[in-house]
């Protein structure tokens, strides 16, 4: 039929050129725009139904191009891209504007005592191990009792080192002594991630050729998935964790913020938020989400058997993770 839409069109890859930061920065924007979060089973189902048939070569009729990429993002939204299981809501990229904007806004308003450290640290390191736990590389279950082990290790290991960087801070001015949440947040998700996908580490993750055949599990690829991961998410926090407290700490002193103090949370949130707007697509960007490395790169065990099952494949590639 004239009208129907044609079944030449890739939606395995996103609608924006990779290869470019601007095409993958297009491409997030759509991945974590927070309004994914409030669309409703319904609407989940409906997008997965439209891309499964497609992928099937079956056509809704009158269905048009944008409406099928449209689906196509609601559908990468919540729906894990190496399982195809839908994504625990907070764990999802698009619930990270609203979820790191009340939880940074905190962290950085209630810093100066033990007590309030410990708990927004807790708080916020319990939100990047289900982040990091559900935005993992692979499709290989963990068990309980490996989910919990890193949990614990990641949450703990992440408040003491908070806890160490605010007794550092006392000695110091308190313009400074405002930046120690980011000092924590950014030491904190080098434990929390590696942690938190330590079974990647130590198992590998899938790596395929460029036609998506899967190859085998590399752990050398595991750790350049994890070290762009942890360098992508330090990157959301500069802008969220640094700028609101140079601004704030000239708000405070001014008569308006004096005389109402109860202001000060929601107007750090609120600058946390317009941060994160801007910050989670484009440090999500600054590595592709399907990585590649050389052929070279692997374990020489792997290395032989992809040269004998696949001779011409020079570079693998795999999921990274977000």
């Amino acid at each position: 039929m004239s009208g129907e839409l044609s079944l030449n069109i890739n939606i395995k890859e996103p609608r924006w050129d990779q290869g470019t930061f601007m095409g993958r920065a297009q491409h997030f924007f759509m991945v974590t725009d927070p309004r994914n979060v409030l669309l409703s089973s319904e609407t989940l189902e409906e997008a997965k139904v439209i891309v499964e048939n497609y992928r099937a070569g079956i056509v809704k009729p009158e269905l048009t191009e944008d409406q099928l990429w449209r689906a196509k993002y609601v559908y990468d939204s919540a729906f894990h891209p190496d399982t195809g299981e839908k994504m625990f809501v907070i764990g999802r990229m698009s619930a990270q504007v609203p979820m790191n904007m009340s939880i940074t806004g905190c962290m950085l308003t209630f810093y100066r005592t033990t007590p309030a450290v410990v708990f927004w640290q807790w708080v916020n390191q319990s939100f990047n191990a289900v982040v990091n736990y559900t935005n993992r590389s692979g499709d290989a279950p963990m068990t309980v009792n490996q989910l919990g082990a890193a949990y614990v290790s990641a949450t703990t290991g992440a408040v003491v080192t908070a806890l160490g960087l605010k007794s550092l801070a006392t000695r110091l001015p308190p313009i400074v002594s405002r930046f120690v949440p980011f000092a924590a947040v950014a030491a904190a998700n080098c434990i929390n991630i590696p942690f938190m996908r330590q079974r990647e580490l130590k198992y590998g993750i899938p790596v395929t050729d460029e036609n998506g055949n899967r190859l085998g599990e590399s752990p050398n690829a595991a750790k350049q998935a994890i070290m762009q991961v942890v360098v992508s998410r330090i990157g959301m926090a500069v802008p969220a964790m640094a700028i609101p407290p140079v601004i704030m700490n000239a708000l405070e002193k001014r008569a308006f913020m004096k005389r109402f103090p109860i202001l000060n949370a929601p107007v750090q949130v609120g600058l946390v938020g317009l941060c994160l707007v801007f910050a989670t697509p484009l440090c999500c960007a600054l590595f592709p989400q399907k990585s590649s490395m050389s052929l070279n790169g692997l374990e020489a065990d792997l290395q032989e058997r992809i040269r004998q099952l696949s001779p011409h494949t020079t570079t693998v590639f795999f999921n990274k993770g977000l």
